[in-house]
């Protein structure tokens, strides 16, 4: 491995499975050295996933609603709630997306929303209750950490018991979004309203607590600093170390468009695969890392397998907040399927807990959980 003077010992530390610190994070992610980068991301990629395949998803993002009491100055979805344009989706219309969800082969769906000022949790737990009753093999991957701490909000009760309520009315993991930057100077600057650091972890290390399992995630490339992007890295590091519950982590670049940051450029491509890679060397704790093609396209998604994700994401069959600032790309399996052979590997289908599910196997394989403490399944 030829890299920077610099950098160089810090990628062979990388590559070794030796922990980085954080002033070392920060100079990895200061470097522009993106070919030394991507090559120690793809190595530890290819010692954590020695498998000769790599995977992907199938689900559906269903928005409940775009009412949010909080006020996103990045977000182009939401809408407030004396907005003409909000919208709460009837249950048919619900069900009728998770219908299609099952005849696509989905085994999962993205069940998020804005933060509705009004709904208490029987609302939510009905919800959970009929889509669990009408389609029981369909994984809940639902209600963000923001949300879930508005809940406790709305419904004035604590946090253990509605985690605990909406597990039993049938949520089956808990998504990683709102985190964006996990540094309450930005969190302050660019959203109001929305939970912050501490409190968005704590919704994540008590449904650890409680057997379940989520993912964690990143929006970068507003106004964080590069130290803040590995503080908060270092953030869900210390929680993964203290609770393992976190299945795979994603990172996106903002976008910018239809939103009231529109003044801020776009981060390419060269950033975002620069900061992919450089999560996949400071989380030594994670197993799995997710492409993001529904921000960066086709190609750069391809990209980011070989700097430090093992995972082309899912077929996204819906997807709408993104979308609402202007960026649109579409894939069909065949073209997920066809990124991730054109590199050499085998697709692969697997479920939220990334256990592998197409017709290839005839068990499920719990391949996710190597390198990690044992716990009950429940993303």
């Amino acid at each position: 491995m030829i890299a920077q003077p610099k950098i160089h010992s810090l990628l062979e530390k990388a590559v070794a499975g030796e922990r980085l610190e954080p002033a070392e994070g920060l100079q990895l992610l200061e470097s522009h050295d993106l070919t030394a980068l991507g090559r120690a991301a793809d190595e530890v990629t290819r010692r954590l996933h020695p498998e000769p395949y790599r995977t992907y998803n199938i689900d559906r993002n269903i928005n409940y609603t775009n009412i949010c009491a909080a006020v996103c100055d990045f977000c182009a979805f939401y809408r407030s709630p004396k907005s003409g344009e909000g919208y709460v989706l009837d249950r048919d219309v619900v069900m009728e997306k998770i219908e299609e969800t099952v005849q696509l082969g989905g085994d999962q769906i993205l069940l998020q929303g804005g933060m509705h000022p009004d709904f208490k949790l029987e609302w939510y737990e009905q919800l959970l209750n009929e889509i669990k009753e009408r389609f029981p093999q369909i994984n809940i991957h639902g209600f963000s950490p923001p949300e879930i701490h508005h809940f406790t909000k709305v419904s004035k009760l604590p946090l253990r018991e509605v985690l605990t309520r909406l597990r039993q009315a049938g949520l089956g993991s808990l998504p990683g979004g709102g985190a964006e930057i996990l540094v309450d100077r930005v969190r302050k600057e660019i959203t109001r309203g929305k939970v912050l650091t501490d409190d968005w972890l704590n919704v994540s290390r008590v449904w650890h607590e409680l057997g379940g399992r989520s993912s964690a995630t990143m929006m970068f490339g507003h106004v964080e600093t590069l130290a803040e992007r590995i503080e908060h890295l270092e953030r869900l590091r210390q929680l993964q170390d203290e609770t393992a519950g976190f299945t795979a982590f994603i990172c996106w670049t903002f976008q910018p468009n239809n939103t009231e940051m529109s003044d801020i450029p776009p981060t390419g491509s060269f950033e975002y695969l620069k900061t992919n890679a450089v999560a996949r060397l400071y989380l030594d704790n994670f197993t799995n890392l997710q492409a993001s093609w529904v921000t960066q396209g086709l190609k750069v998604g391809q990209m980011g397998m070989l700097h430090g994700a093992n995972d082309m994401g899912s077929l996204m069959i819906e997807e709408n907040v993104v979308a609402e600032a202007g960026t649109v790309h579409h894939l069909s399996l065949e073209q997920i399927r066809g990124a991730i052979s054109d590199l050499g590997f085998e697709p692969r289908q697997r479920n939220v807990f990334y256990e592998l599910i197409d017709e290839q196997v005839t068990s499920v394989v719990p391949h996710s959980r190597q390198n990690q403490h044992s716990l009950p399944i429940v993303n």
